[in-house]
Order: structure tokens, then sequence, then C-alpha cells
């Protein structure tokens, strides 16, 4: 059975991944660290990672991108979107409920989740909570699990409603994300195409690094896309790291590698001095309409 490591357990991740992937088709490794998950899958203890690279509101995970752009060398499998609702769990028993929240708010001095996760709810915090001290760590299943072994009353986690049910915390509220619209993407990574359900969406993600002094270069660039009518669902410039003011673009094409326009554009781009790398040709999968399982 193949092995994918993730942020877990009690995490948005794995819920993602059990939705798409299914809970029994794969043996799932829970870490702790988003660098343990790479490394895993680098190391070959995985075989793939499932990895969170971009939000509805938050943008893309600078910190995700950056490790498959400059850590690893793992082409993306495929992705999904996964809905998003962030609730706030404690430990059963406190004052008040979710009947008398301002009562159970008044008790917490500290919540701990995940930074994006706690910037994806600061109008809660800042109506019900401005009290609290926030405590960022690696995960949301993390912070659930740490809301348990502390055993204090005035600790809470905001985090998914199973890492309540995995940890025996209680719901203080739930869905208390500032935008109800909250989405997350995810990618598998890995060496080895998996086997997935065929899908006729299809996405390309490359990044490209312009050709110094040379005016008009990004112009050039998406001209080649232009006039083949190749949409372009995202362009983003990261830094390269090599110096200040030197960046790539990281793109997510809606086009396959298989198709005859695309080849064309990536070879038209590279004979204007752009270094071009292919991270990955792969299936894409949307919420509610359809999961990855064969």
């Amino acid at each position: 059975m193949k092995r994918i490591s993730l942020l877990g357990p009690g995490t948005y991740t794995e819920e993602s991944a059990h939705h798409y992937l299914g809970r029994d088709a794969f043996d799932y490794v829970n870490c702790k660290l988003i660098a343990d998950v790479f490394e895993s899958t680098v190391n070959g203890v995985t075989d793939y990672s499932v990895v969170p690279i971009e939000n509805t509101f938050e943008g893309s995970v600078s910190l995700h991108v950056d490790w498959l752009v400059h850590n690893v060398d793992l082409p993306i499998q495929a992705e999904w979107v996964y809905p998003i609702s962030i609730n706030l769990l404690r430990l059963p028993g406190g004052p008040g409920g979710s009947d008398e929240l301002e009562a159970a708010c008044g008790a917490i001095r500290k919540i701990y989740s995940h930074g994006v996760t706690l910037a994806q709810c600061q109008q809660f915090l800042r109506n019900h909570l401005p009290h609290v001290e926030l405590e960022p760590v690696g995960s949301n299943g993390e912070a659930a699990r740490m809301v348990r072994e502390l055993g204090d009353p005035a600790a809470a986690a905001l985090a998914p409603l199973g890492a309540g049910a995995l940890y025996g915390l209680e719901t203080l509220a739930a869905g208390v994300q500032d935008h109800q619209n909250n989405f997350t993407r995810f990618v598998l990574i890995g060496h080895e195409k998996p086997q997935l359900k065929e899908t006729a969406h299809r996405k390309t993600t490359i990044l490209v690094t312009l050709p110094e002094d040379f005016p008009g270069a990004l112009h050039q660039v998406l001209s080649a896309f232009a006039w083949r009518r190749i949409n372009l669902s995202k362009i983003e410039s990261r830094p390269t790291k090599k110096k200040l003011g030197s960046y790539y673009f990281y793109i997510d094409i809606e086009a396959s590698m298989d198709s005859v326009l695309l080849p064309a554009a990536l070879q038209e781009i590279e004979a204007i001095g752009c270094q071009v790398r292919l991270m990955g040709c792969y299936p894409t999968f949307s919420y509610g309409t359809e999961t990855a399982k064969v």
C-alpha cells in the first residue's frame, strides 16, 4: 500500500485527503511539521505528501510554495479544493457554553492554532476574544492536542470539528472564520503517478525565470499564451533568493502537456531566453462534484 505524509492528525489536510483519496486506499503518516511532511517523501519514507498551498482569502501559503520550489524536487500529481470551517474548541465543562458565548469566551486566556487559521478568524477574535494571547503552532490538530494535554480550562483551539472529536474537546462556536466561502487548495506531490480517477480537468504548473536585462520579457511570456488562447488561472512573482530584485513567476495553466498548443508555448518562451521548470501536469478535482478515488 502506498504511503502519504501529511500534517495530522485532526487537520484540514487530513480531512481533505480522506475525502478525496479515501481512508483505506493509502497508508497515512502523520507529521507535526510541514518540513517533516516534505522530507518524509524526499527520503523515501512515504511515496507522496499532501500539502496546502493556497487559500481563498489568504492567497498562497508562501512557506509551502517555497518548499516546493527551493527545497525539494517533487512533481505535483493532483490537486483538490476543500472547504474550511473553523471552530472554537475547549475542554468540556468550562463556564458558559455555546448558548452563553460571551461568558465562555471571557474565561479563555490563550488560543492555539496554525498561523494561517488565526489570520482567517480576525473578526471573530476581535469581537469575542480581544483579550486572549494567540499562540501559532505547527498544525490545527496539534493545537487541539495541546489543549487536551495541558488540561487548562483557560486554553482553547481553533481547529476542525474532527480534531475536537479526536481529543475529546467541546465546540464553543462553529464556523467562526471571517468568510464562509473559505476554501483551501491542496496538492499531492511525489515522483510516481498515482492511480486516481480519470478527469477531464487538468492543470499544468510551471516556473518561469526571465533573462536579465530583457525589456518586455514578461510581456512576451504572456503573449505566448494569449495568442494561443491558453488560460492562466494564476501568475505570481516570487523571489529567487539569489539576489535582491530577482524573481521567478509561478504560473498555473488550465491546459495539459498532452495538448499541442501548450508545449509549443513553452518552447517559444524558452526561445527568448527564459528558464522554464515544469512543476507538474495533473488532474484537478472540485469539492461536491467529484473525488479522486478510482
